[in-house]
């Protein structure tokens, strides 16, 4: 019969044994020599960083124009050099954020595709203001009857109507006066996040977290009227789009 195991030896195994078991941190991923590059310098001091801040702002710039490009046929009220002006901008407010974190940057992509991301982000916030320059931004429902078909009285679209009355009576029971206010403006009437924000004095990640509860709130309505209405989180006015 074979000795049994000390208890040194047993306390080795289930040291063994919780280390197979504990999940070993992934190392961040190495740096391309580019990215390394930019990093030193932009972190620097004296004329190298300013010189490739410069570097930067160009590259800013040249994703902020492709942006604008692939847009402005959407925005044919607007003139020809406002849309210079528009990705001019727009490289400046992506330089500023790119530059206030460069620490965020983990090297899951290259340091220039990282950055782009900024600038595409920034001119299509401000084609989205630019759009809704000057146009009311329609706080209520415009129209219900929209999502309707009215001249139909099949038992699908009966039943939709009956869906739809339904959702109309949770957001008046259900929602504060701000979150119909936010659900309806961006849900329902199409309004684009950003341009809400900014007519509402507000930050996107807060009509962001009212969209959510306003959702949440709805779907526990439905829940209990017996519908089970999937209500996605993507709010109407994708801004990123």
């Amino acid at each position: 019969m074979s000795a049994l195991p000390s208890e040194a030896s047993v306390a080795s195994m289930v040291s063994v044994v919780g280390a197979l078991d504990t999940p070993v941190p992934r190392a961040a991923p190495l740096l391309d020599r580019e990215s390394r590059e930019w990093l030193v310098s932009l972190n620097g001091h004296g004329p190298g960083r300013d010189a490739a801040i410069a570097r930067l702002h160009a590259l800013l710039l040249h994703a902020a124009q492709f942006e604008v490009a692939r847009r402005r046929p959407t925005l044919p009220h607007v003139r020809g050099n406002e849309f210079e002006d528009i990705a001019c901008e727009a490289a400046d407010d992506a330089l500023v954020s790119v530059l206030a974190r460069l620490g965020d940057f983990r090297g899951a992509s290259r340091f220039t595709t990282w950055v782009y991301k900024f600038a595409l982000y920034e001119a299509a916030a401000k084609l989205r203001r630019r759009a809704w320059q000057g146009r009311e931004v329609p706080l209520e429902a415009e129209s219900w009857e929209a999502f309707t078909d009215g001249a139909s009285d099949t038992a699908a679209e009966v039943e939709r109507r009956e869906l739809l009355a339904t959702v109309k009576d949770g957001i008046a029971r259900r929602l504060t006066p701000h979150q119909r206010t936010v659900l309806v403006a961006l849900a329902v009437n199409g309004v684009p996040i950003d341009v809400l924000a900014e007519r509402l004095g507000t930050t996107r990640g807060a009509l962001y977290k009212t969209l959510h509860d306003a959702r949440r709130s709805l779907r526990a309505g439905l829940a209990e009227s017996g519908l089970d209405l999937k209500l996605t989180e993507s709010g109407g006015g994708d801004a990123n789009a």
